[in-house]
């Protein structure tokens, strides 16, 4: 068997794991949908609401956005401010949440500028 070991720089805060409702990052357990930024957490109001990372375009290069238990297309709401964050220079990904968890994982190890905004399973 084959293990990955993943290593973090100082201050990184990498998702450790999810579950129905709830994230646990750092070790801390957070409910609710939530914004993961490279300054720390926040609740995170859902797919209507993407300025916080807009907000923060300086800081992000990639946001990862997990929509849930099973992918569904994001509506024109959605995609309006995706086209917002593309045009500020930040890649945006939806994807299932467990995709958008581990997704996180690998390029904060690699030290990339990414950002999280995750509805729970």
């Amino acid at each position: 068997m084959q293990t990955v070991e993943m290593t973090f720089r100082d201050g990184a805060r990498p998702i450790d794991g999810y579950g129905p409702g709830a994230f646990r990052i750092a070790g801390e357990v957070h409910r609710g949908p939530l914004a993961v930024l490279p300054g720390g957490l926040m609740a995170w109001a859902g797919l209507h609401d993407l300025s916080i990372f807009a907000d923060r375009a300086a800081e992000i290069d990639v946001l990862l956005v997990g929509l849930g238990a099973t992918l569904v297309q994001p509506g024109a709401d959605f995609l309006a401010e995706r086209s917002r964050l593309e045009a500020a220079g930040i890649g945006v990904e939806f994807m299932v949440t467990p995709s958008a968890c581990r997704t996180y994982n690998v390029l904060l190890a690699e030290g990339r500028r990414v950002a999280a905004a995750l509805v729970p399973v």
